[in-house]
């Protein structure tokens, strides 16, 4: 199977809800903080229920979540461009952005974004190198959830310019 396949054709037109993961970690005695907007995830199994968000190893995001054993997982209202950006565009290599927005410490001290609508702490069971991404297999541990509420879609945020690169 060829690694050059154009997947444009396959993929263009479909529409997905956006995440915003978190991730907290302690390295002498320092903790760090990070989060940013996801496109690659999603439940995979339902009995146990687990759940697989992927991550760039060139985020940041992905240089604390290596290191976490609990991540946050959030989905952002329609209504919230502005929290997707702020995750999405801006790098926590120059900016505080849990400065910007309303959140409170979780389980493990792990970031919860207190304005999304839906949110998740899961327990990291395993991480799989996935090319350009790292997937993190997650467990749910707390759920608090405003089902309601219209996620915020991919085609919401195609004009987002990427803090970092894939």
């Amino acid at each position: 199977m060829s690694t050059d396949v154009d997947t444009d054709a396959f993929v263009s037109g479909l529409d997905y809800p956006m995440y915003i993961v978190t991730a907290a970690s302690t390295e002498g005695g320092d903790t760090s903080l990070s989060g940013c907007l996801v496109g690659f995830a999603t439940q995979c199994s339902i009995s146990p229920v687990r759940f697989m968000v992927c991550i760039s190893k060139q985020n940041r995001t992905y240089r604390v979540a290596r290191n976490a054993n609990v991540l946050g997982v959030h989905v952002p209202g329609s209504g919230q461009r502005e929290l997707a950006a702020l995750f999405g565009e801006n790098t926590g290599d120059e900016v505080d952005k849990f400065g910007s927005c309303n959140w409170r410490e979780g389980a493990g001290g792990v970031p919860v974004l207190t304005d999304c609508p839906r949110r998740m702490i899961a327990d990291v069971l395993d991480r799989f190198d996935l090319g350009d991404h790292v997937g993190f297999l997650l467990a749910p541990s707390q759920i608090e959830a405003d089902p309601g509420t219209e996620p915020l879609q991919f085609s919401q945020v195609l004009d987002l310019d990427a803090g970092h690169s894939a």
